[in-house]
């Protein structure tokens, strides 16, 4: 695991955009690497004004994006299997696991997986 790279729910994100100064001092200085999944999220997210969606363009082509592969497939079925999570967490998930990179998140339910060093942010 590298201790400068972190692996970013699409929920920090988007609390990075609407201005938290505490997610912005976490990330600061640190590899920000996204799932195709958190890409997609903030791309798709419909109530973001024009600038925003200019900031997510620059945030998303800063960071390491990290597409689908067979490992991964094979955590996300395990991962589903062991704690019934959502598919696009399950996805975010096995990737961090992937990378054996630390998950920053404010999902509580991620929690319960064991194998994932994760950052909880509590808003």
């Amino acid at each position: 695991m590298s201790g400068n790279s972190l692996f970013v729910d699409t929920n920090i994100l988007l609390y990075l955009i609407s201005g938290d100064e505490t997610v912005a001092e976490l990330l600061d200085g640190k590899h920000i690497t996204i799932s195709f999944v958190t890409e997609l999220e903030l791309l798709g997210y419909s109530n973001l004004s024009e600038s925003d969606s200019k900031i997510i363009q620059e945030l998303i082509r800063e960071a390491t994006v990290i597409d689908i592969n067979a490992e991964i497939k094979r955590l996300v079925v395990l991962l589903r299997k062991n704690y019934k999570i959502k598919l696009p967490d399950a996805i975010v998930v096995a990737s961090a696991l992937y990378l054996d990179f630390p998950l920053v998140t404010a999902d509580k339910q991620l929690s319960q997986v064991d194998e994932l060093t994760l950052l909880l942010y509590k808003k």
